[in-house]
């Protein structure tokens, strides 16, 4: 799969969200949006970067930044998560992983010495416009929402 990078367009998509709803990038335009993907709901890691971006939500928004987390998890399992851990931002199923891959996140992994293909834990910023301004892949579960406020210039 090939990588987004800074200044391409980001891929259009509409997925079904945790609570029934139905969530498209475009009902974000004239937003800028952090678009996470993350590999399965109530994991550790995924839990801590989950928590992460919940207990920073308030000040993402007073930037001006929505966030929209994405995992090839059911939406059954996304409402479990979502209540047991009171997330507050939408967090969207993409089961066939059609959008982790027209994003670059979904990809040859290798864990514990054993290579497979799955789900590349990233982070892209994508601006008002719908350009992807930041991209990230690889990134680690804890610390990351710090270091990404870090990069965006945000105060912590």
């Amino acid at each position: 799969m090939e990588r987004l990078t800074p200044g391409t367009p980001a891929p259009q998509f509409t997925l079904p969200a945790a609570g029934g709803d139905t969530v498209s990038l475009a009902d974000y335009a004239g937003q800028k949006v952090i678009v996470y993907f993350y590999p399965k709901a109530s994991t550790p890691g995924c839990t801590a970067q989950a928590c992460d971006f919940r207990d920073n939500l308030a000040s993402l928004i007073s930037q001006g930044y929505a966030v929209l987390g994405i995992s090839p998890d059911s939406v059954k399992a996304l409402d479990t998560f979502t209540e047991n851990q009171e997330l507050t931002f939408p967090l969207l199923s993409d089961e066939d992983h059609a959008v982790a891959e027209a994003y670059g996140a979904w990809g040859e992994k290798k864990n514990y010495g054993k290579t497979y293909v799955g789900l590349i834990r990233s982070t892209l910023v994508i601006d008002e416009k719908g350009i992807v301004e930041v991209a990230q892949y690889n990134v680690r579960a804890k610390g990351h929402v710090a270091k990404l406020r870090r990069d965006l210039g945000i105060d912590s």
